[in-house]
């Protein structure tokens, strides 16, 4: 038995029918020339033979007595008949009819009496190039039990870095109780909320001292050294209220989802020529793509739009599947038409923002007490969204954008081979897109997610990333290319003859394992 967070807890209590809690990925995958069998039976045994690696998916809810704290996780053995279903599709159907499934499919809720993930297995797919038959699948895992972070690690417990699944060795387990009493549930939870309120305590002083540190430095002036970069082109990058767009309303109950792919070798052409990082890449493509947008649709914002972006608070190696994440935001340009000064707008509003942030991020609380918590969030959810609070409240961000890293090789599961990623993820009142992009392979795959009201031209909008990559790499080089160093560079003169060196005796790299590849991811 553990209690959730209070941040893993407040996705169940945010959630809502017209807010959806769950994330998940839209996946393409490719089958074997030889393949006969049903994929979705195939699905069911595979995903049943790594349950004991995947304790994430054998876990449910047992909820608090009165509702009066967080709930705990108890170990529970899904139906995978229920958990992992078939859909058959249109013959012929491709990535349109896929996304047009997403978008249907993630507005329903999933079941809070089993264990909370649901996995979807498309068959009818248009053939591949080859004549290979292809399948398609959408996950769907709720976001309190896992982050971005948390479903990589998921995901290298499912799938493989080769065709043929690993053998997994399966670790014999004492069977736990599922029946929790009462007194041992209030027991457990007392302790752990006594233990909450002893670690805000301790951490109060070190709190105090690091947010006066925070204000002594201040944050304008950072955020000045940001426009001082880019003066006389790109105007303030610093950071302030986003401006009003459609996007910033109450949501309703519908969705529409569009993925791409952008190619990760041009990416990092991009990164190169204008020494940015993969995080710039992606604000400079997204800022470009919204622009294209708005001025197609409007009205385009005369003030940069902003984006909101999630940060990582998990340490290296913690693999443990819960939320350790918290919120910032960035400028995204949008206002500027010239592409070359939109570019260097967001180099230095993403400089700006990570200046300020490693000051404040070990302050960002993943858990806090929860008691009385339960009813009286929940309760202020419902209310914020049936009076459309967010239509009056002054928007803080425009998008969420999301960049979670991942494997740069091809992986597998149940012996087909995957060929895309698409993440799917959460939209909410106030802040109606989110573009979630993993790293996977040869490619970068954004999977953008709207509220259908808000903005159901979200594949005009996948379609103007695509242009928007276009028009960065025809820009000029803002960096100096890294000089070549060679053997008739670095070779001077000697001035006494020197013995010739021996032969050096290289080993033959060894092959891994594919359970040390696997982990590796």
């Amino acid at each position: 038995m553990k209690q959730l967070s209070g941040l893993d807890a407040s996705f169940l209590y945010m959630e809502t029918p017209e807010m959806p809690m769950h994330v998940g990925a839209l996946h393409l995958f490719e089958l074997p020339a030889s393949y006969k069998g049903s994929f979705l039976d195939d699905v069911r045994r595979h995903i049943e033979s790594r349950l004991p690696l995947a304790p994430a998916l054998s876990r449910k809810l047992a909820w608090m007595p009165f509702n009066l704290a967080n709930p705990v996780w108890v170990d529970a053995a899904p139906d995978l008949t229920q958990h992992i279903v078939g859909i058959k599709l249109p013959k012929g159907s491709g990535l349109a009819e896929l996304d047009e499934q997403v978008s249907q499919l993630h507005p329903v809720l999933l079941d809070r009496d089993r264990p909370l993930w649901k996995f979807h297995v498309f068959e009818g797919l248009a053939p591949g190039p080859d004549k290979t038959r292809r399948v398609g699948l959408y996950t769907q895992l709720h976001h309190a039990a896992v982050d971005g972070q948390a479903a990589i690690a998921l995901a290298q417990a499912i799938l493989d870095v080769q065709a043929t699944p690993r053998s997994i060795e399966h670790e014999t387990r004492a069977a736990k109780k599922l029946d929790i009493g009462l007194a041992d549930m209030l027991s457990g939870v007392l302790a752990n909320q006594l233990q909450q309120y002893g670690n805000l305590v301790k951490a109060l002083p070190s709190t105090v001292g690091a947010l006066s540190q925070v204000a002594t430095q201040g944050v304008r002036s950072v955020a000045g050294r940001a426009v001082a970069q880019v003066r006389g082109s790109a105007g303030d990058a610093s950071i302030g209220l986003a401006p009003r767009t459609r996007l910033n309303a109450s949501v309703s109950d519908g969705r529409a989802f569009a993925g791409v792919s952008l190619p990760i070798a041009q990416i990092k052409t991009l990164r190169r020529a204008h020494a940015a990082t993969l995080n710039d890449v992606v604000l400079m493509l997204c800022g470009g793509a919204l622009r294209r947008h708005f001025l197609q649709h409007g009205p385009l914002p005369r003030k940069s739009m902003v984006a909101a972006v999630p940060v990582s608070t998990r340490a290296a190696g913690d693999t443990t599947a819960n939320n350790q994440a918290s919120m910032t935001v960035v400028n995204l340009g949008t206002h500027l038409a010239d592409p070359m000064e939109r570019l260097l707008y967001v180099k230095a509003a993403s400089a700006a923002m990570k200046s300020t942030l490693g000051s404040v991020k070990s302050l960002m609380p993943t858990d806090f007490p929860s008691l009385g918590v339960p009813w009286l969030m929940s309760t202020v959810t419902s209310l914020y969204g049936k009076a459309k609070v967010a239509d009056r409240l002054p928007p803080i961000a425009n998008v969420v954008i999301s960049n979670v890293p991942g494997p740069a090789f091809p992986l597998y599961m149940a012996g087909a081979r995957m060929l895309t990623n698409y993440p799917a993820s959460i939209v909410v009142h106030g802040v109606a897109l989110n573009i979630t992009v993993q790293s996977y392979d040869q490619s970068l795959d954004f999977g953008l997610m709207a509220c259908a009201k808000a903005m159901p031209e979200v594949a005009e909008l996948a379609a103007h990333l695509e242009a928007t990559l276009a028009e960065l790499l025809a820009l000029p080089a803002t960096s100096e290319p890294v000089a070549k160093v060679t053997p008739e560079a670095t070779s001077k003169p000697l001035s006494k003859p020197v013995s010739k060196p021996k032969p050096k005796v290289t080993a033959k790299p060894r092959a891994r394992s594919p359970a040390k590849a696997a982990a590796a991811l």
